[in-house]
């Protein structure tokens, strides 16, 4: 018996719409990074990326459990000596809710070149409305939907 290994020619992306409306942000952002990664696919790969686009709307409507709002930290650097900076997780939603989901699946895919790649098939958008209104409508069409 072979084993069998998947050929970058026969990877088939299809285009996922998910609303975050009342979506828990961790939950929400675990079954995101399983379809960037493909891992629910039986061609999955660990070094291939085999993934889906995701598009996610209504971002600024995801659920945030406990008091992680007031709490919860995001930091970043400048560079230079004394330059940490740190915005509470409430702040953040505030100004671009977006960067949150973004932030959450990104600490959820491999930290190397693939998971790089993979950040990119990756969309949000704080409303309903998003651009890639064609692909997702004829992904739907093909799976009956």
């Amino acid at each position: 018996m072979k084993t069998y290994s998947t050929k970058p020619s026969e990877i088939k992306r299809e285009w996922h719409v998910i609303d975050a409306s009342d979506k828990v942000l961790g939950r929400l952002a675990t079954h995101v990074a399983n379809l960037l990664m493909g891992k629910r696919k039986p061609i999955f790969s660990r070094n291939l990326d085999t993934g889906d686009f995701v598009v996610i709307i209504n971002a600024e409507k995801v659920h945030i459990t406990g008091n992680k709002a007031k709490q919860k930290l995001y930091y970043r650097h400048s560079g230079y000596p004394g330059g940490l900076k740190s915005i509470s997780l409430e702040k953040m939603m505030q100004t671009n809710p977006a960067r949150v989901i973004e932030h959450a699946v990104k600490g959820m895919l491999p930290h190397n070149r693939l998971g790089a790649k993979m950040v990119k098939k990756l969309k949000v958008y704080t409303g309903d409305i998003h651009p890639h209104l064609a692909q997702t409508k004829a992904t739907a069409a093909k799976q009956g939907r």
